[in-house]
């Protein structure tokens, strides 16, 4: 049977990898790489020399196309993103959706995840929680800050780049002041902090402490009290 694993991988620190990840990775062909720079990184911690090829946002059809190809002709491949579990807010899911199309098995290997690892220590409901990955860099980005501000009885849960989280937070001070946010920035790293308190708190702290790292956030819903 064809079978295309999809392995989640650690989203900082190299110990937070499963067992059955490492033998899964160790054991294919080939394994397919959002970026094989950063996966090298991880291949060297845990001795794996499997061969890694590129497949990213920019990766034609055609590669994707390839990748299938070996797959159907009886190679063991995997999946592997940046950090993290793939197809949250990365480009995997065009391979995936490739492998469904040509009747590729998917087999998740489950890890870590920076969206869960924020739920799990967040202490803000999970539930009803709308979840907008990477935000919009320009176009439909104030569309929606409206749409978080008008669904209040939700909360509202993304990723966003060190160089535009105090816009972010801006445009929220803007809307929503007082609403609950949590922050988690560099989680599971050496400088791992976790920010909770208003918007308008969250965009003070950040004024005072350069904001440094990767960042995944929480907007608590409108009558969230901590």
């Amino acid at each position: 049977m064809s079978i295309l694993y999809v392995v989640a991988t650690p989203i900082g620190n190299l110990s937070d990898i499963s067992h059955r990840a490492i033998k899964c990775l160790q054991k294919a062909d080939f394994v397919a790489c959002e970026d094989t720079r950063r996966a090298k990184i991880l291949f060297d911690k845990w001795d794996i020399n499997t061969p890694r090829i590129s497949c990213h946002a920019q990766s034609s059809d055609a590669k994707r196309k390839a990748i299938v190809e070996r797959i159907k002709k009886g190679e063991i491949g995997c999946y592997i993103s940046d950090a993290g579990t793939p197809c949250i807010s990365d480009p995997g899911q065009r391979l995936i959706q490739k492998c469904i199309q040509n009747g590729v098995r998917i087999i998740p290997i489950t890890g870590a995840c920076a969206l869960t690892t924020l739920i799990s220590a967040s202490g803000v409901p999970s539930s009803p929680l709308i979840w907008h990955g990477f935000l919009p860099h320009k176009k439909g980005r104030k569309t929606l800050f409206e749409t978080i501000t008008q669904m209040e009885k939700y909360g509202h849960a993304g990723y966003e780049s060190v160089h535009r989280i105090q816009k972010m937070l801006n445009s929220l001070v803007k809307r929503m002041p007082e609403r609950y946010i949590v922050i988690g920035r560099e989680m599971t790293k050496m400088h791992e902090e976790f920010f909770r308190g208003s918007v308008k708190e969250a965009f003070l702290h950040f004024e005072e402490n350069t904001p440094r790292g990767e960042f995944a956030f929480i907007i608590a819903p409108k009558n969230y009290k901590s």
